[in-house]
Formats: structure tokens, C-alpha cells, sequence
């Protein structure tokens, strides 16, 4: 346990693994794990977002003057949006300003957003690290905000020859330098995530307050456990499917970031998880047959809030049938069925792990973030692999391209 924020149980049983190549792994483990501090220390290094002593392109104090904007407009596709929809979606209780996500194409939102929507009080938030993101570019075309000097936008890229760095030149718009060396997926940290979380009046030092916790003393132990039995897994190919199980709305989209962290790190060379995220109890009721007695390639990671509900149900007046569910309240229910579950998988002999968070705060969410970067990343080096490019999206884009000219 972390600070009381995040229990990780690991249950992955013995019998899954490979034991000479477990032995193996361990010893890799202990190399990459003193590279990844050195990593963390380099002012160059994707993973020196995880240092405390990070160095922003920007004076936070500068974004003071859009504090007033009641709306937040947020342009980006993939890593450049979905950590501030996690943020968002994780501490929405404490966030008072309206929020809207522009990460898809989608011709109706963009028509009923400027139909409903104050432009005048709305800061849109433009992000994309190469700065010619084509569905980025598109949505800001759509709506139509770019004009000379407004005092409105900010733009996120690369100081590259790109579309966006060339368009607050041009039209003198506020810009912030996206560094180079973080790549979209690991950007949550870094300006990328961090100016919209300080917009949104989250606290930020908070938010990156003790994010090398899981480097310091016993607790890389779990890191060890975690990455070398994973990468077992990965490596015998029989586990393809990794289901992140959700109980907690508010994790729903701190998932989806996982997901793509996931999926674009550890998916190449005929390699990789695919990450689905499942949510609780409701897909009990659709998917929960196939889980526990479909194919045996899943692996799962179970999510829960230890918390307690002060409103509870009262069904003495409606029928004795259901007195299991008097004076509980919605916590313990959900809390029995992530048990039963758990006990449906050991008797199914299907390998599990169990992430369990104690409150719903920035400290929490810096813990998770932080964990699943370094658990991602040495996971990928034990399986030689590079945990931070993604070759195959390039492909697409440029192929793209060849169908618009």
C-alpha cells in the first residue's frame, strides 16, 4: 500500500508463468530498473516527467488571465486529450468550469456546440505534438475560432515547422512548446496534461506530488512482481486480452488513457495486450459468460473504491425476499459483486490482479498515472521492444494523407 491511495494486489498464480524464464526476467529487472532512474534524472528523457524537479515551457502564473473563461474547449486526438479527460472525468466533484472534448469527428457536436456555446466565454485549448494532427486540424476549421490576436486560444506543438506553430506565428496566438522527446501517451505530466488540469482549478502540485513512490524503497518490489510476470505472459502469447474491469465511474476515463499507454507501447513485433475497458457491474450482465467461460486468453485487472456510502437502501416495507439488500448501501453492493467475481475467477483458474484506490483525489490519480507509466515502459523493455514509438499509427496517417491529395 501507497500512502493509503493505491493497493495493488497481484494474484497472477505461479502455474501461468514460465519459472526458468521468470528467473531470467528478474534479472533483466534489475538492470532496467536502475536505467529507468537514471531516465527519470535525464532533462531529455520521456520519464523525467516523473521527476519533481520537471521543467515546464511556460510560467504557470501566465494562465492566470483565463481563469475568468467559464468554458473549456479541449482540441486533441489520443494522448494529446485523453489525460485531461481523465483528469476531468476522475475529479469532476472539484471542478466547477463546463468542459468539452473535441477527440473525435463528429459534425453534429461541432454544430450544436456552436449553436448553444459562448465563443466569448470559452478558452479553447488546442493540442497536437506534431502540430498537423489532420482530425485536430479539421475540428478547428469546423468551429471556426482561429482569428488575428485572440485573446482566447492557446496552441500545443512542437516548435517545428508544423501547422499549428506556423498558425500562432501568423496569427499571434498563444503558444506553449510541446517537448520533443514526451510522446503523446506519456504527456499527461507535462504541459500537455498539466494546463488544463490548472485551468480546470485542479491542484496541480498535487496532481504531480510524489509520483516516484513506486521507485522508492520496498514498494519497487511491486513493480518487479507485476512487470516480470506480465512479460511472462507476453511472452508465452497464450494471454492476449487484457481487461481492465472497472467499479468506479470515475476511473472510466483514466482507462481509456491506460488503454492507449497500453496498447501503442506494448503492441508491436507480433507482441502486446489488447486493453479493454469493461465497466461494472453492468457488463456482469453481457460479457460476464464469455469471461469466465469463453476462451482461456484474458487476464484481468479488477478496479474498486474502498469507500463508504452514508445513503442506504431501505426495502423492509417491500418484501422479505430481498432483505440481503436492507441497509446496504450502492459500495457494498458493488463491493459483492466485485468479491463474487473474484471468486468465480480463482474457481475458473482464470489470473487476475486487483487495483484498489482509497480516495477519489489528486494524489490518487498521480499514483495511478505514474504507476502504470513505469510498469508500461519496463514491461516493454523486458520484452525488447520500444515502449515509445508507435510505427504502425505513422503508417496510417501517411497513407491517409495519400487519399485527401
Amino acid at each position: 500500500m501507497i500512502k493509503k491511495k493505491l493497493l495493488i494486489k497481484n494474484t497472477i498464480q505461479k502455474e501461468y508463468l514460465d519459472k526458468s524464464l521468470s528467473a531470467k526476467l528478474s534479472n533483466n529487472f534489475k538492470k532496467i530498473f536502475k536505467d529507468i532512474i537514471k531516465d527519470i534524472e535525464n532533462k531529455n528523457n520521456t520519464l523525467n516527467i516523473l521527476n519533481k524537479n520537471f521543467k515546464f515551457n511556460l510560467k504557470i502564473n501566465d494562465l492566470n488571465k483565463f481563469k475568468s473563461f467559464t468554458n473549456i474547449a479541449i482540441i486533441g486526438m489520443g494522448g494529446s486529450i485523453l489525460g485531461a479527460k481523465a483528469i476531468y472525468n476522475f475529479l469532476n466533484k472539484k471542478i466547477n468550469k463546463k468542459l468539452f472534448f473535441f477527440d473525435d469527428l463528429d459534425s453534429e457536436k461541432i454544430k450544436n456546440f456552436k449553436k448553444k456555446e459562448n465563443f466569448n466565454k470559452t478558452i479553447f485549448l488546442i493540442i497536437s505534438k506534431s502540430g498537423n494532427t489532420i482530425e485536430t486540424l479539421t475540428n478547428i476549421f469546423s468551429l471556426g475560432i482561429i482569428k488575428r490576436k485572440s485573446k482566447n486560444i492557446i496552441l500545443i506543438s512542437e516548435k517545428k515547422n508544423n501547422t499549428l506553430f506556423l498558425m500562432s506565428k501568423k496569427f499571434d496566438l498563444m503558444y506553449i512548446e510541446h517537448k520533443s522527446f514526451i510522446g503523446g501517451r506519456y504527456s499527461v505530466l507535462s504541459e500537455v496534461g498539466i494546463i488544463p488540469a490548472y485551468l480546470m482549478g485542479v491542484n496541480i502540485i498535487r496532481l504531480r506530488h510524489k509520483l516516484t513512490q513506486f521507485i522508492a524503497n520496498k514498494e519497487n518490489l511491486i513493480l518487479k512482481d507485476s512487470t516480470v510476470k506480465l512479460a511472462n505472459l507476453l511472452y508465452k502469447k497464450k494471454y492476449s486480452n487484457l481487461i481492465l474491469l472497472n467499479y468506479v465511474p470515475e476511473l472510466e476515463h483514466v482507462l481509456y488513457w491506460c488503454q492507449q499507454l497500453i496498447a501503442e507501447s506494448l503492441g508491436k513485433k507480433d507482441k502486446g495486450f489488447l486493453p479493454v475497458v469493461s465497466n461494472a457491474p453492468k457488463d456482469h450482465h453481457s460479457l460476464l459468460q464469455l469471461y469466465l467461460d469463453g476462451p482461456k486468453d484474458k487476464i484481468f485487472n479488477i478496479f474498486s473504491l474502498d469507500e463508504k456510502n452514508k445513503e442506504i437502501l431501505n426495502t423492509k416495507k417491500i418484501s422479505k425476499k430481498i432483505n440481503f439488500l436492507h441497509k446496504k448501501s450502492i459500495n457494498e453492493i458493488k463491493t459483492s459483486q466485485k468479491n463474487a467475481l473474484i471468486k468465480a475467477l480463482k474457481k475458473n483458474k482464470i489470473p487476475f490482479r486487483e487495483f484498489k484506490i482509497k480516495n477519489i483525489d489528486e494524489e490518487t490519480l498521480a499514483q495511478i498515472f505514474s504507476y502504470f507509466i513505469l510498469e508500461t515502459v519496463i514491461i516493454g523493455k523486458l520484452i525488447k521492444i520500444n515502449p515509445f514509438d508507435q510505427p504502425s499509427v505513422e503508417q496510417v496517417k501517411i497513407y491517409t494523407k495519400k487519399f485527401l491529395n
